[in-house]
């Protein structure tokens, strides 16, 4: 998985720069904003206001001189300089100026100068780590995902599945696994895909510590890293599971509201996200507690140190979060959830889409057993007509129709999002 340069799903959504549009492009460090941006726009005009001189620049440019002075053009880390904010406004609203984009990763500070400046006028974009169709791809554009097209037209889920093979072969199926693998132990980051083995750890905790010290200062200032490191580490080796804001400050020794702040600096800056609870229906009965999933796995690895095979939770992780970043960067008409009453039954993800339920219960293990359809077949006989289709994902085998009638298949990880 060397010298890889991977086309985005994104990019096909991405808007041409003969409309009249203002963009904003926001995501994690270093998951490929500048190098999405500049293949898109190449005739851009490309500002970094990482830089000192194109702040200041920027920051003593008359308003109406910006549209003579600068036009349409890509404006890097936008956050750094409030000021062009109030400028494109100006600029747009004159009609002086038809497009730019904004790139930036700190999303509370970017969405906040736009409720704020440019309401109504900015179309906003996420890009997330790479998915496996992209790694899959090998710098070819992404076919488009089993699940994507599952999620898409769930009420033909019996019909799309008869068309796939039990098993694929030769280089479609390689470059499924390879992907998956690399998923796996390594996560989505672009930049690791051109970096040897051996020095890829190397990398992540670079990326790690550049994250304290750039990304977590423009969202807070914080006098002291170390209880908010401690609190990472903390979330990290719980996702996957229930969240208690409680029992993590305890861990963490901070309080229930640090803990909350801390959870959301995590989010905003798209390390961590919430997976609510199903709430469908009747609700009674129903946990109502999130899970804390981590969006990168080669992140959460080199918070825990847990190496090797994903165990069950980081196995899940790695689904939810391949689900959430397809979900979020195609803006799939679906939400995400997962079931769980405090009888017992729990089904790892639920995706609601406008025709009905799809159901994933996933296992890190490469085959099934009738006894993983279980909490599906209670799920069916709760919801009834509602629920379209169930899974168990698994980490290898191949696609095969569930032991037991009605709407039940298992599915390897690296067919459902390859």
């Amino acid at each position: 998985m060397t010298n890889l340069q991977a086309k985005r799903h994104l990019a096909s959504r991405l808007p041409s720069p003969d409309a009249r549009r203002l963009v904003l492009l926001t995501g994690a460090r270093q998951v490929g904003k500048t190098t999405l941006a500049r293949a898109k726009w190449p005739d851009l005009k490309y500002l970094n206001l990482d830089s000192a001189e194109d702040r200041q620049a920027l920051r003593e440019l008359p308003a109406r001189l910006w549209s003579r002075s600068v036009g349409p053009a890509i404006l890097d880390e936008a956050q750094k300089e409030p000021s062009v904010f109030e400028k494109l406004k100006l600029a747009f609203d004159d009609r002086g100026l038809g497009f730019s984009v904004l790139l930036g990763s700190a999303q509370v500070l970017l969405l906040q100068n736009v409720r704020e400046t440019l309401a109504g006028r900015v179309f906003v974009f996420e890009l997330w780590p790479l998915t496996l169709a992209e790694l899959a791809a090998r710098g070819s554009v992404p076919a488009e995902p089993l699940f994507v097209r599952l999620v898409r037209d769930a009420a033909s889920a019996a019909s799309i599945l008869a068309d796939e093979p039990p098993l694929l072969h030769g280089d479609d199926e390689a470059s499924r696994r390879e992907a998956a693998s690399h998923l796996e132990t390594w996560g989505g980051m672009p930049e690791l895909t051109h970096l040897p083995a051996s020095e890829r750890l190397d990398w992540l905790r670079s990326y790690h510590d550049t994250y304290l010290q750039r990304d977590l200062a423009d969202l807070v200032r914080l006098r002291d890293l170390e209880p908010f490191y401690r609190f990472q580490r903390l979330a990290a080796f719980r996702t996957g599971g229930l969240l208690s804001y409680a029992d993590l400050a305890r861990d963490a020794g901070t309080s229930p509201a640090t803990a909350r702040n801390y959870l959301e600096y995590l989010r905003l800056s798209y390390q961590a996200f919430l997976l609510p609870p199903w709430s469908g229906g009747s609700a009674s009965g129903l946990v109502k507690s999130p899970k804390i999933f981590w969006a990168d796995l080669g992140i959460a690895r080199t918070l825990t140190g847990i190496h090797g095979p994903a165990p069950g939770p980081l196995f899940e992780s790695l689904v939810v979060a391949e689900a959430q970043k397809l979900s979020r960067t195609l803006s799939l008409e679906a939400e995400l959830s997962f079931f769980r009453s405090r009888s017992g039954l729990e089904v790892d993800l639920l995706v609601d889409t406008p025709k009905g339920l799809l159901a994933f219960e996933i296992k890190a293990r490469g085959s099934s057993s009738s006894v993983d359809f279980r909490p599906l077949r209670l799920l069916a006989d709760r919801l009834g007509t509602k629920l379209l289709a169930a899974f168990v994902v698994t980490s290898g085998g191949s696609l095969t129709k569930g032991p037991s009638d009605g709407p039940f298949w298992t599915i390897p990880f690296h067919r459902l999002f390859g």
